[in-house]
């Protein structure tokens, strides 16, 4: 299967960096890499994406140990030129949107989401956000049948950007894409979406160091209509958490006790595709913040030690485990 290099936006400047730091020339470099000066020229420019075999070479040629090859991915491709095609013809002929362009599109999101538990967001972004943006208006213009699963899929689309950017500390552009996602979610009338979205600004708010923030917003989504249990539980502990910051020991657990009572019923539930990453589990996490914010660090490690623990291995090291980690080693 074909592979698409990602490549950290960081990469020219870091190219251009450690030519300068070896004292060589573009022409130098040239040589060494069986390139052409105007090749390197337009890597150290980004109007040129490396492969990672390039990238590997260029590591080798400047005796970088790797740091190069670390900023490129070889995602594999999702769609095959026969999905490619289709795409240009719908985009061309939006009152031609069928059931097999709306599947290819939704294929690419989930692939997107998926990278995002090895990719950090600043790689991400500056290629989500047009993709994004090309189907947003592919949904304007859209007629037939099938516009309505189109609408699904870029309602959590636009959630996933607004994610991105929540993760990638943007936190203005996140709120204002959550916002828009929030009302795509209630256009479609999706009650699991709808929650995602509220507890995706009680991330942002959390990141902010906002205890009140924290709370608004994964209360309401831990009430909303529609939600999945998995959902409800892992809101309930962040919101138990922003309580708990707040000093309101009785209202946090009291959430936790809640919490609680909803895991039978969670362990039951099969995660939605928009939230593929819950687990019965998953949850621990939250909850171990919930209890070092109560000042019970025992409990605390046990909860996030049980959470982390409990990750498939491709979320182990996504970017966003980083605090849970940074929790653990305060508890203890």
């Amino acid at each position: 299967m074909p592979h698409t290099p990602i490549v950290d936006p960081r990469f020219p400047a870091r190219l251009r960096e450690l030519r300068a730091a070896r004292d060589l020339s573009l022409r130098d470099l040239a040589r060494r890499v069986y390139y052409s000066k105007s090749q390197l020229h337009d890597l150290e420019t980004a109007r040129a994406k490396p492969t990672f075999e390039a990238a590997r070479r260029l590591d080798d040629a400047l005796q970088a140990g790797g740091t190069l090859a670390a900023l490129v991915v070889e995602a594999p491709a999702v769609t095959t030129p026969d999905d490619d095609q289709r795409l240009a013809y719908v985009a061309a002929r939006p009152s031609r949107l069928d059931a097999a362009t709306v599947r290819t599109l939704s294929d690419t999101l989930a692939a997107q989401r998926r990278l995002d538990d090895a990719l950090p967001a600043p790689v991400m972004l500056p290629w989500s956000v047009p993709q994004w943006r090309i189907v947003q208006s592919l949904a304007a213009q859209a007629r037939g049948p099938h516009t309505a699963e189109l609408y699904e899929v870029v309602a959590e689309w636009t959630q996933f950007i607004g994610w991105l950017y929540a993760e990638g500390r943007r936190d203005a552009e996140a709120t204002r894409v959550l916002i828009e996602a929030a009302d795509e979610a209630d256009a479609v009338d999706s009650g699991p979406l709808a929650a995602q979205v509220e507890n995706f600004r009680g991330y942002v708010e959390r990141q902010r160091g906002n205890p009140r923030g924290i709370v608004r917003h994964f209360l309401s989504a831990y009430h909303t209509p529609g939600a999945y249990a998995l959902q409800r539980v892992g809101d309930a502990v962040q919101a138990a958490h922003g309580y708990a910051l707040l000093g309101n020991r009785s209202a946090a657990l009291q959430l936790l006790g809640e919490a609680s009572d909803l895991t039978t019923a969670a362990e039951s539930e099969t995660a939605p595709a928009l939230a593929y990453w819950l687990t019965p589990t998953f949850s621990r996490m939250g909850l171990g913040l919930a209890y070092l914010a109560l000042g019970d660090g025992v409990s605390a490690a046990d909860n996030l030690r049980a959470g982390l623990d409990g990750l498939p291995d491709d979320q182990r090291d996504a970017e966003w485990t980083l605090e849970y980690r940074e929790a653990l080693s305060v508890a203890g």
